[in-house]
């Protein structure tokens, strides 16, 4: 059947059983696999068949989970890694090398700011944040002759911007880039990046994709749209001299991209997600359109539960309608705004402290975006790492307090909100 819904996508894609194999995908916990001939291995190794040789960079049980998110997605094939933030550096790493630049929104993950600006940096890879709000003109500006890609994250975490995927797509697109989006806070659910025009969406499946904080994990989805033969990426168009002289755009098409990122940064750095994991991620994607409706119905609910309380000083949740960024978010994540909740308490950094050491219910843990409810302080955790310049510039006041909605009753959650809150 074609054109399947993504709810029905989330539970029969990836994994089709032949007759009498298992219905549900089996852990494929081997790293190895058995041939009758040489020549069957070499042309595995060739890339002229498909098939399984090492685990490190191809296993039935990561790569049917691999099939279903692209095809949730919409993009010709996905790689999965064993953390987001080898997703985040591969997707990076598969397009610059040392001596090249890229452009980042500078509303983006603590780590992934830190990986982007000290980390890669050793590398020899330069990078220029911008604010996402900022003018065409004032974007342009940070364009460099070798300049290789933009990157913005859909919803931002933890300052919840919402990134307008359109106009920067066109922005990239007109200087012969392709636009990276990290999808993780909206997932497929409520955004599908590709469909408005993004080339590379990542994940940290860490977060709702697993949705139980039980597997680490990240994940990168090929559009199989960019025209890699546009002049401006020699290593698609050349051959690679690692790989038998392979020529990636020229060999693989559509999904040059993500063949690349698999046959040379898989196979030299590592970082696969083991089966294991694979496997409880795909029973996590299963539930995925089902939790996120209600993460998001309560979400919505405990912002203008907060937004009316007398010792809560901001609220920040797109989902509300004087929300600077409503409009983005009508129009890229209609489907509701996701999970994460961000507010400021009156007394500043000593009450955020306070109240979140009062709560009961909504546990204080270095993660986000599962079933239970969680909370967490960025500055002085996630992004205690970064300078205020630069908290302000990701967007993270002293005062951010971040909530992760869980899937509890809505009723419970505001009732331990408000005993923390106190008179």
């Amino acid at each position: 059947m074609d054109n399947l819904h993504i709810n029905t996508k989330a539970i029969q894609s990836g994994w089709q059983p032949k007759n009498g194999e298992p219905r549900v995908l089996p852990i494929y916990q081997s790293t190895t696999y058995k041939y009758d001939s040489s020549e069957t291995i070499g042309k595995l190794f060739d890339l002229q068949e498909e098939g399984f040789f090492y685990t490190r960079l191809a296993n039935p049980t990561v790569d049917a989970v691999e099939k279903k998110l692209a095809d949730m997605e919409g993009g010709v094939g996905a790689m999965l890694t064993s953390a987001g933030q080898a997703a985040s550096l591969f997707s990076i790493l598969n397009i610059c090398k040392s001596g090249e630049h890229f452009i980042s929104s500078s509303a983006i993950y603590g780590g992934t700011y830190n990986l982007f600006s000290v980390t890669m940096k050793k590398m020899g890879i330069s990078v220029t944040f911008i604010d996402q709000g900022a003018s065409d003109d004032e974007i342009q500006k940070a364009f460099k002759s070798n300049t290789k890609a933009i990157f913005g994250e859909t919803l931002s975490n933890p300052s919840l911007r919402v990134f307008d995927i359109e106009r920067f797509s066109k922005i990239a697109h007109k200087n012969n880039v392709p636009l990276i989006i990290d999808n993780t806070f909206a997932t497929p659910v409520l955004c599908k990046p590709i469909t408005h025009g993004a080339d590379i969406v990542i994940y940290s499946t860490s977060k709702y994709l697993d949705g139980h904080a039980v597997s680490l994990g990240g994940a990168i989805v090929d559009s199989g749209n960019f025209n890699w033969e546009n002049g401006n990426f020699p290593d698609f168009t050349t051959p690679d001299d690692s790989y038998h002289g392979v020529v990636y755009a020229e060999a693989f098409g559509s999904s040059a991209y993500i063949v690349k990122a698999r046959t040379q940064l898989m196979r030299d750095l590592g970082c696969m997600m083991a089966p294991q994991n694979a496997f409880l991620l795909n029973l996590g994607m299963e539930t995925l359109p089902l939790r996120m409706e209600r993460h998001c119905q309560n979400a919505l609910e405990v912002a203008k539960y907060l937004k009316n309380h007398k010792k809560i000083t901001w609220v920040n949740y797109p989902g509300l309608e004087d929300n600077d960024d409503h409009a983005l978010a009508k129009k890229y994540l209609s489907n509701g705004a996701s999970g994460v909740v961000s507010f400021g308490v009156q007394g500043g950094r000593k009450a955020a402290a306070d109240f979140m050491d009062k709560l009961k219910l909504a546990a204080i843990v270095v993660h986000v975006a599962d079933a239970r409810t969680g909370v967490l302080h960025p500055a002085s955790s996630t992004h205690r790492q970064l300078s205020d310049s630069q908290l302000e510039e990701s967007g993270v006041s002293p005062d951010l307090i971040r909530l992760s909605i869980g899937i509890e009753h809505v009723g419970d959650i505001i009732k331990d909100i408000e005993q923390a809150l106190g008179d």
